[in-house]
């Protein structure tokens, strides 16, 4: 027998307008009547691996010890395995599809510990087709492990070193300048960076200029001068800041308005840091294209 979890900790891009998250309560609430199931967020953009990733990763550190299942699963049906990852010396498993949405929740837990590829039909329901793994697979297995099943009847042993990796970006930078990216736009609108405070040099000061470029806009984006700023409503009506988001990330945000609607942001979007130069306005449009 391995350890007995109470917790199953839940995020998918399901939404909740379709019968899917229920069926998956259901299904785990049958097999495991003593488990409860936390919905961690269903509104993943659909088939957004990389959202779901983020999400997940922003999650981990904050979700009760015990399962968490995640399913953003462009590839179900497919030859893609169905996994589950033992962290922190088995305080959690994380149980999903192997396409990059769990690893860089598996990273911030301390790594993988057993890993198995979820195989064995004795912990699968039948299926009139392949294209419900999260309640057919993903949930069964889900609710085994909560009832004190070991995770290796689930299925064979695989390295965890093969498992498919998460891919987030990286910032660029130099001595003057920062080429960042935005991970996540929240409901608020305001635009996490992959920037965190020590990426910023002392030089640039307090005040910095954004350079906000999006693939869509035919102007070549905008510039804006940011302010740093412990809150929100530091930032001031109708100026753009830089605060320390609740995950110790970057983030463009306004005072009770969307920056990203303000600067035309979205996921993706590549954003210049750079020392503010007061010469730079603060509300016109200007080309970021290389002059020919």
């Amino acid at each position: 027998m391995g350890r007995r979890y109470e917790t199953v900790s839940f995020l998918s891009d399901f939404g909740t307008t379709d019968e899917f998250v229920g069926v998956v309560h259901s299904v785990i609430r049958d097999l495991a009547p003593h488990a409860r199931v936390i919905d961690l967020t269903h509104g993943i953009t659909p088939f957004d691996v990389r959202a779901g990733s983020l999400a997940l990763a922003r999650s981990i550190g904050y979700v009760a010890s015990g399962v968490v299942l995640a399913v953003v699963d462009p590839g179900v049906g497919t030859a893609r395995r169905a996994i589950a990852v033992e962290v922190a010396d088995g305080e959690g498993v994380l149980v999903g599809p192997d396409n990059g949405l769990l690893a860089p929740a598996v990273a911030l837990a301390g790594g993988a510990g057993r890993t198995v590829e979820i195989t064995n039909p004795d912990h699968r329901l039948p299926t009139p087709g392949a294209t419900f793994a999260g309640r057919d697979i993903f949930a069964p297995a889900a609710a085994f492990l909560c009832n004190g099943g070991d995770l290796t009847e689930l299925g064979p042993v695989v390295d965890a070193e093969l498992l498919v990796p998460g891919v987030v970006a990286l910032p660029q930078s130099d001595d003057t300048r920062i080429i960042a990216q935005v991970l996540w736009v929240d409901r608020y609108g305001n635009a996490q960076l992959n920037v965190g405070p020590d990426d910023l040099p002392p030089s640039f000061g307090e005040r910095i200029e954004l350079r906000c470029a999006s693939p869509t806009d035919p102007t070549g984006g905008v510039v804006r001068s940011a302010t740093r700023a412990a809150a929100f409503a530091e930032v001031g009506g109708g100026a753009v800041g830089l605060v320390l988001d609740s995950s110790g990330l970057l983030a463009i945000a306004m005072d009770q308005r969307s920056a990203a609607d303000e600067l035309g942001l979205a996921p993706g979007d590549q954003v210049t840091l750079l020392p503010s130069d007061e010469q730079v306005g603060t509300t016109q449009p200007v080309s970021l294209r290389p002059s020919r």
